[in-house]
């Protein structure tokens, strides 16, 4: 009977989403991953089953029709320590093609949905980087401007939704970037966030009206 009340509530939820986020950033742990990194695919599958959904109703709503991306950001001060669930994290292909970041390395997948992993990648890091690359280039303090900065960005795109799962302490991952992203904080941790959780996040998602800091 709990199966069954499950799966109409996600039904219910997922019914009445109709304004999706283009981009999603999640931000996860190294713990979180050891604990659960079969949930990458999980993540993966349901994008791609949020939108068929919205595909399918034949509604136009504003913004959006479909979830283009997504990025998982693995805090961790040792990058190697994903090696060992790397079987697992290349499932994701099964519903979307897979980047992985810091090398940018593409591996194969289903058209659509681009899914990146970025370990340990700070965004203060990447502030330094595009500063040092416009020194290099020549670029005088004049020229300096947000295209020409932005341009020199390792992640060029603006997460719509940045979902934090299991508290509500963010990382600097994506600092630029995501200055204007709505955030969603979940108090379930990444081992047991459900499909419902994330249905949840679209549902705060479509509910806010977003101002871009205006």
């Amino acid at each position: 009977m709990g199966i069954v009340i499950y799966r109409l509530y996600e039904w219910v939820l997922l019914k009445r989403i109709v304004i999706l986020p283009s981009h999603i950033c999640f931000m996860i742990t190294g713990e979180d991953l050891r604990n659960a990194p079969e949930k990458l695919a999980h993540v993966a599958h349901w994008c791609r089953d949020v939108n068929r959904h919205v595909a399918g109703t034949g509604i136009t709503a504003r913004g959006p029709e479909t979830i283009e991306g997504v990025t998982v950001h693995i805090s961790t001060s040792d990058p190697e320590e994903i090696v060992p669930f790397l079987r697992e994290i290349r499932k994701v292909r099964r519903y979307a093609s897979l980047v992985m970041y810091p090398e940018g390395h593409e591996e194969g997948g289903t058209a659509g949905i681009e899914f990146g992993i970025a370990v340990g990648t700070s965004g203060r890091d990447e502030i330094v980087s595009c500063i040092r690359s416009m020194a290099a280039d020549g670029m005088m303090p004049d020229d300096v401007d947000e295209e020409a900065f932005e341009r020199c960005l390792t992640f060029r795109y603006t997460p719509d939704l940045v979902i934090k799962t299991g508290g509500y302490h963010l990382t600097d991952f994506l600092i630029w970037q995501s200055v204007y992203s709505e955030l969603f904080f979940s108090d379930v941790n990444w081992k047991l966030f459900r499909k419902t959780d994330f249905l949840r996040a679209l549902r705060d998602y479509q509910a806010r009206v977003r101002r871009f800091g205006t």
